[in-house]
């Protein structure tokens, strides 16, 4: 699955300010005293993680970016690289097959908006790659699954499972993780023998460009999951749009214990 760079720069605002700060700060407590820092950034998309992260760690860094679309990669190198103090190379690849092997050295490993696109298997292999290279893992952004309009009407949830069911469908033989994500990772981590932390990062968005953009993706996927939602999407979709929303989403910081 690909993204269009335009979609990825509509929502770099609002991911940054729903990214939870509580878990940077660990980070940097847990890497206090290292310098330079090695941190790889599975799915890369244009760079956005990097210019979200690399300031608020501090410090000379190398990012290594991961990502399967060489034009994403040639953006984010390109706005990582022009950031203070950080330098950056590129992977382009299936970042599922990747193993401890390939983490070793690297201080942090990242992800936003990824996690949803994995299968059970491929989390758990992704958890194990971690702990096994004694790398902590800060994953942003996973959708939960929940979304809350102001004001509320009944048709919401019938989309909102709709759209769930979709997150979690087969694509090529690969059944799609959608909103146990954040769920799914925890367990994966915690059974690996990392210590977990949570924290809510939700969108509020109102009415905006991003929020319209959104719905006809949501409104979209969930009709074709439920054809039967195709009568109400129209009007469905303009009442929503001019309604606020909270799309709920959840981030992860594992640390692996100590060896």
């Amino acid at each position: 699955m690909t993204f269009a760079p335009e979609w990825l720069a509509l929502r770099e605002n609002a991911d940054a300010q729903a990214r939870s700060t509580e878990l940077v700060d660990v980070v940097r407590e847990t890497l206090v005293n290292r310098n330079p820092l090695t941190i790889r950034d599975l799915g890369c998309g244009t760079g956005s993680m990097g210019r979200w992260l690399a300031g608020r760690l501090g410090g000379v860094q190398h990012w290594v970016l991961h990502d399967r679309d060489p034009r994403l990669l040639a953006l984010a190198e390109a706005g990582v690289s022009a950031l203070e103090n950080v330098t950056a190379e590129t992977r382009e690849g299936d970042l599922t097959e990747l193993t401890a092997a390939d983490l070793a050295g690297s201080d942090l490993v990242t992800c936003s908006a990824l996690l949803d696109l994995l299968t059970v298997n491929e989390m758990n292999a992704l958890a194990v790659a971690c702990v096994e290279a004694h790398v902590p893992a800060l994953f942003t952004l996973s959708v939960a699954g929940r979304i809350e309009f102001e004001p509320a009407e009944p048709l919401d949830a019938a989309f909102q499972d709709a759209f769930n069911a979709h997150q979690r469908r087969v694509v090529d033989g690969r059944e799609l993780l959608g909103p146990d994500a954040p769920a799914a990772a925890e367990e994966a981590f915690v059974a690996a023998g990392a210590s977990v932390r949570t924290a809510s990062s939700p969108w509020r968005l109102n009415s905006d460009a991003l929020q319209r953009e959104w719905l006809k993706g949501w409104v979209g996927a969930a009709v074709e999951q439920e054809p039967a939602l195709a009568a109400e999407a129209p009007e469905y979709l303009r009442r929503r749009s001019e309604a606020s929303a909270v799309v709920h989403h959840v981030d992860l910081l594992a640390i692996p214990a100590k060896s």
